[in-house]
């Protein structure tokens, strides 16, 4: 274990890489050796680490965007602290010391012939932090693919090294349900040859892509990516033929998937490029031909998007969706929003939101897709929208929703 007592202070800002990439014999060496150390903070996105929740030592403090992964569970504890922010804006709130970036664990690849490292699966807001950060750290896996897409680190940056040859964190693949296949089918209709797709990571996600083996020449500007992208690629779909710049490149930030996943990266035309990057406004309002693709946990009758809390806990993010829903609805060429239309027998189309704020407004929403149909929102009046989407609402609570919609309705218009 790396003795990090001489390179961790008291009162430090500790970062580290997340998904795939997470250096999990860095964090727990850190859980390992706090007593000695003192309080720290610390900020991660996903993490599946379960030592962070079984056991969380009291002089961690946790940050994220999000409850992503095993997060939902402390924020279940209340003991998960949160930073409502755009993904676009957290490479300005390291550069600015709004997220403290006095040390960054990060898992990388091997070194090349001239000491240089990649970053690896977890690019993303890892990338953006390096810059920042006073003392870096690194776990040198021998398993983890070199990737292409972001500027390397050359050894000599590192304060300390660990080296292991460890498998990356996986995820088991799983099926899809018939509603997801119904969506994903719905989705791929409102997609046209050589769009350039965003889109996640999860069931419905990897149906609709999933449901796109005819599409021809699309392209892919996305945060992460699991194993659904591989037959796309393999059977000439994605492409990236029609990219407005950089035709031929799919891009990415971070891959979370199987072994077959990271094992083929190095053979794949797929860049890894951080927030700064990916989520860039700038750089999304030259894709004009973006179609973003993200789910929901309830959409109202305006047509405004809940994706973070339910049941007061928080298992999303606000994360990119924003920042491709508002680029792919305004510069773009269309933002959808997919969901089933239940959850646990309640409906997620409602009034009005039920579990937390708005993380996508109405105003950046074209399409919203349950296994019932597609509502298209663009243009459409707020009652017209409402129409529209109890039409895509599962046939047991459109009585009960056309009869709540006129003071939804009221709510909605001076908001």
């Amino acid at each position: 274990m790396l003795d990090l007592r001489a390179l961790v202070r008291a009162g430090d800002g500790v970062w580290w890489s997340q998904t795939s990439a997470e250096p999990t014999p860095l964090v727990d060496a850190l859980l390992e050796q706090l007593p000695a150390i003192g309080p720290v903070d610390a900020f991660v996105g996903m993490t599946l680490n379960r030592r962070l929740v079984d056991n969380l030592p009291q002089d961690l403090t946790v940050i994220s965007y999000g409850g992503l992964g095993l997060l939902r569970t402390l924020s279940g504890s209340g003991r998960l602290e949160i930073v409502p922010s755009h993904y676009s804006t957290i490479p300005r709130l390291f550069s600015t010391g709004a997220i403290a970036a006095d040390v960054g664990l990060v898992q990388v690849s091997p070194p090349d012939a001239d000491g240089y490292v990649t970053l690896g699966t977890g690019v993303d807001y890892a990338a953006d932090a390096v810059p920042a950060t006073r003392t870096l750290i690194a776990e040198i896996n021998q398993q983890m693919p070199a990737t292409v897409g972001s500027p390397r680190i050359h050894f000599s940056r590192f304060a300390a090294t660990l080296e292991t040859d460890r498998p990356l964190i996986t995820t088991p693949a799983r099926d899809s349900s018939w509603e997801e296949r119904v969506i994903g089918q719905h989705v791929a209709a409102l997609i046209d040859d050589g769009s350039t797709l965003q889109v996640g990571v999860g069931t419905l996600p990897s149906a609709v892509l999933a449901a796109l083996g005819n599409h021809k020449d699309l392209g892919l500007h996305t945060g992460i990516v699991s194993d659904s992208v591989l037959p796309l690629i393999r059977s000439g779909v994605l492409t990236g033929a029609r990219a407005e710049f950089e035709p031929g490149t799919l891009v990415t930030g971070a891959a979370l998937g199987s072994e077959e996943l990271y094992t083929t990266i190095p053979d794949l035309s797929l860049e890894f490029r951080p927030v700064s990057h990916t989520h860039d406004p700038r750089i999304l309002s030259r894709l004009s031909s973006l179609v973003s693709v993200n789910g929901a946990i309830e959409v109202d009758l305006a047509g405004n998007v809940g994706a973070e809390y339910a049941d007061a806990v928080l298992v999303g993010a606000l994360g990119g969706q924003t920042d491709f829903a508002r680029a792919a609805s305004s510069t773009g060429r269309l933002s959808i929003i997919a969901l089933r239309s239940t959850a646990r027998g309640a409906s997620t189309i409602v009034p009005t939101l039920v579990h937390g704020p708005v993380t996508t407004s109405r105003a950046d929403v074209d399409c919203v897709v349950t296994e019932h149909g597609v509502a298209h929102l663009t243009g459409c009046t707020l009652r017209e929208r409402a129409r529209r989407l109890i039409a895509v609402a599962a046939p047991e609570h459109r009585e009960s929703l056309e009869r709540q919609s006129f003071s939804a309705l009221a709510h909605a218009a001076v908001d």
